[in-house]
């Protein structure tokens, strides 16, 4: 019986993550998106500012699953 809720367990944690993690991408290729300079006016720090704020929740997301703490939910702003 045990090893059927691992299954159940799995099965769901994949399917949920794999969901999340395709919506992640999609929403980066969209951001992407915002590179077109005949649509969008930026400078170097907006795109370092960017740039730093997902790396660094990457790296909490990656600190979260090494180590089991909790997540904390970060904010961007300019």
């Amino acid at each position: 019986m045990a090893k059927s809720n691992q299954n159940i367990k799995r099965n769901r944690f994949t399917n949920v993550a794999g969901r999340r993690v395709q919506k992640v991408l999609d929403t980066l290729d969209s951001l992407a998106k915002c590179a077109n300079k005949n649509n969008y006016d930026y400078d170097d720090e907006d795109v370092t500012k960017m740039l730093k704020a997902l790396k660094e929740k990457v790296k909490s997301i990656e600190l979260v699953y090494t180590t089991n703490s909790k997540s904390t939910k970060n904010t961007f702003k300019f």
